[in-house]
C-alpha cells in the first residue's frame, strides 16, 4: 500500500471537519470544493479526520450498497466511514437533535460484529461462523450543510461517510439465525415513525446480500494495511432510501426474530 500525502489544504479539510464536529458549525460544500479529488486522499483525509477526534474506533458502517444510491452519488461501488466506540448505541437508545446531530437522517440495516479477526480470505460461510447479526437503526450526519443528497462522493469519504450514530438491536450468533448465507438477502423490515408505517424494505438491497457488503470492506481494509478486529461492529447498508430523522419515536421491525430497534428523538 502506498501512503497518500496530504496537501495543506487537504490537512486544512481534515482539521475543518474535525472543528465541525466538535462545534456544530457545519461547512459549506462550496468551500471545500475540488480539494479532494480521488479515493485514495479521500480515505487519507477520513483517517487523519478520525484521528483528530482522539476517541477509539468502534467499527464502521458502509455506504452506497445499491444502485440507487451509487447513482446518487456518482459512484461504482461501495465506501466506507470509521465509526467512534461511543456513537454505538445499544437499543432502545435517545438522541437529541439539537445537541448531538447536525443534518441527520434515518437507514435501516443489519449489523455485524466480529467474534474474531476478519480475514479478507473469509468466505461468506467463514463470515457467519465468526461474526453476531442484529438489526441497525443508522442516523447518518455530516459535517456539511444540505449535505443530502448533493455532497460529491470524495467529501462523503472524506466525512467518515457521513457517519452520526448507530443504535444496534439484540446480537446473535450469525451462523445460528441462518442456516445458510443465502438466507441473509431475505431480511425484511417495517420502519414506523410513532406507530405510523413509513417504509419497508429488504436485505436485498445490500449488494444483494448484506454479507457482500462485509466481505466487502474486509478486503477492502487489507488492502489499505487495516483490519476488521474482533469486536468492532459495522453497519452495513441501508435497506431502503433513508428518511429526514425527526424528533419522535422511530421503531424498525425486522423479521426473522431480530425484534425491534427503537430510536427516541427529541429536540
Amino acid at each position: 500500500m502506498t501512503e497518500t500525502h496530504l496537501t495543506d489544504q487537504q490537512l486544512a479539510f481534515a482539521k475543518a471537519l474535525a472543528h465541525a464536529y466538535e462545534s456544530k458549525q457545519p461547512l459549506l460544500m462550496d468551500d471545500w470544493q475540488g480539494v479532494v479529488i480521488d479515493d485514495d486522499t479521500a480515505y487519507a483525509v477520513q483517517d487523519k479526520f478520525a484521528e483528530l477526534k482522539r476517541l477509539p474506533t468502534g467499527g464502521y458502517k458502509v455506504s452506497l450498497t445499491s444502485k440507487e444510491t451509487q447513482d446518487m452519488f456518482d459512484s461504482d461501488s461501495p465506501l466506507y466511514g470509521q465509526q467512534v466506540d461511543a456513537h454505538f448505541l445499544p437499543a432502545p437508545a435517545q438522541l437529541s437533535l439539537a445537541k448531538q446531530t447536525m443534518a441527520p437522517l434515518l437507514e435501516v440495516e443489519l449489523g455485524f460484529r466480529a467474534t474474531e479477526d476478519l480475514l479478507p480470505s473469509d468466505s461468506l460461510d467463514d463470515l457467519m461462523k465468526k461474526t453476531t447479526v442484529c438489526g441497525t437503526v443508522e442516523v447518518p450526519d455530516s459535517r456539511f450543510a444540505d449535505w443530502f443528497p448533493d455532497l460529491n462522493k470524495y467529501n462523503v469519504m472524506s466525512d467518515c461517510a457521513v457517519g452520526g450514530f448507530v443504535v444496534y438491536g439484540t446480537e446473535r450468533p450469525t451462523d445460528e439465525v441462518f442456516s445458510n448465507a443465502d438466507e441473509l438477502a431475505d431480511v425484511n423490515v417495517t420502519l414506523y415513525h410513532d406507530d405510523k408505517k413509513v417504509l419497508t424494505g429488504k436485505s436485498s438491497e445490500v449488494l444483494g446480500n448484506p454479507l457482500n457488503s462485509l466481505a466487502w470492506l474486509v478486503k477492502k481494509l487489507h488492502e489499505q494495511g487495516k483490519s476488521f478486529a474482533k469486536g468492532q461492529l459495522v453497519s452495513s447498508g441501508t435497506f431502503l432510501l433513508p428518511p429526514h430523522l425527526t424528533t419522535g419515536t422511530w421503531s424498525a421491525k425486522f423479521d426473522h426474530d431480530f425484534g425491534d430497534v427503537n430510536l427516541t428523538v427529541v429536540d
